[in-house]
């Protein structure tokens, strides 16, 4: 996060506790999946898991299948670093059974579950390894400098976007799924290594699919996309930092524009959940092309594909195209 949402204080961010007592008193349990549906009461007779943000959710629904019932913090279309918590919201992680989210993504999150007395709280970054993660991540090529360890360096939350880690966090949830709701332990099993199985077969196609490029270059708009880089050999060389709402320094565009050049760079990337006005002006002044790179914070009705995997695939395609895949 940067320097100005980290100084946020701490009461804003936090729902006053008298609201959420009045919540409670009023008897609600519910959690609001999207932006503009029906509440969904939380405490149903399934296993209730509340999911931070979509790459959460995906994994509470694919590996609970009917054992669960899921309800997302998050509203499609919203970007997930923005997140304040409702009162309703956190009323309702007290009638759930279980609490899915990474730490250190979203603030009011964290706080909302330190508080929160909900039995199962799972960290899916505590379920994998975290990195340090600047500017340029990956591999460094030749014609330009690293910028690890600029401004924007911090641990990266970005693990959903390797297919590796995401299987590792998949693998951890399903061990606390098996241990929070032992009766259904044999179908969690059974759905996280179908889960798994599916990475790892995604893994292999990211990892034929960018072994012969053109280039390793890749611009995006903030840096989400570094251990996708790291797992194959690319180098990502983000505007922004971690936050998608930091701002770029003008040495930072004069940097890209000459790295562009040097590198052979032919794409600049912007997301969906964020505004594409800086990766556009960029690729105007360096000539450069855009397109989608998304780092799956949300699917909403831009989102090439309907789930995690289409997705990503057409993450990867896109990639090759930029890159000059053979």
């Amino acid at each position: 996060m940067n320097a100005r949402r980290r100084t946020r204080s701490r009461a804003q961010r936090l729902i006053p506790a008298a609201a959420v007592a009045a919540a409670t008193a009023l008897g609600i349990g519910t959690l609001s999946a999207c932006s503009g549906d029906k509440a969904v009461a939380a405490n149903t007779s399934k296993f209730d898991v509340v999911a931070s943000f979509y790459p959460m959710a995906f994994l509470a629904d694919r590996i609970g299948g009917d054992h669960v019932h899921v309800t997302t913090l998050t509203s499609p279309g919203q970007e997930p670093h923005d997140l304040e918590i409702s009162p309703q919201q956190i009323a309702s992680l007290e009638e759930s059974d279980a609490v899915l989210y990474l730490k250190n993504l979203q603030p009011s999150v964290d706080d909302a579950v330190a508080q929160s007395p909900v039995k199962t709280k799972i960290d899916a970054a505590s379920l994998t390894t975290l990195e340090d993660h600047g500017d340029e991540v990956g591999g460094h090529a030749a014609g330009h400098d690293s910028h690890e360890g600029g401004e924007s360096t911090g641990k990266d939350p970005h693990v959903w976007l390797d297919p590796v880690r995401y299987a590792q966090v998949a693998e951890g949830v399903g061990k606390a799924f098996e241990k929070a709701d032992p009766k259904h332990a044999a179908d969690y099993k059974k759905n996280t290594a179908a889960l798994v199985k599916q990475l790892d077969e995604l893994n292999t196609e990211f990892a034929d699919g960018l072994a012969h490029t053109r280039s390793k270059v890749f611009i995006t708009t903030h840096a989400a996309f570094g251990y996708l880089a790291e797992r194959y050999g690319l180098t990502e060389e983000a505007v922004s930092g971690l936050d998608p709402e930091s701002e770029p320094s003008a040495a930072r565009v004069r940097d890209l524009e000459r790295m562009a050049k040097a590198d052979g760079v032919s794409t600049v990337f912007y997301e969906t959940l964020v505004s594409d006005k800086t990766a556009r002006t960029l690729a105007r002044d360096t000539g450069l092309k855009t397109d989608v790179l998304d780092p799956i914070e949300g699917i909403t009705g831009k989102s090439r594909g309907k789930d995690y995997f289409a997705v990503q695939r057409a993450n990867l395609k896109a990639l090759q195209q930029a890159l000059g895949a053979k």
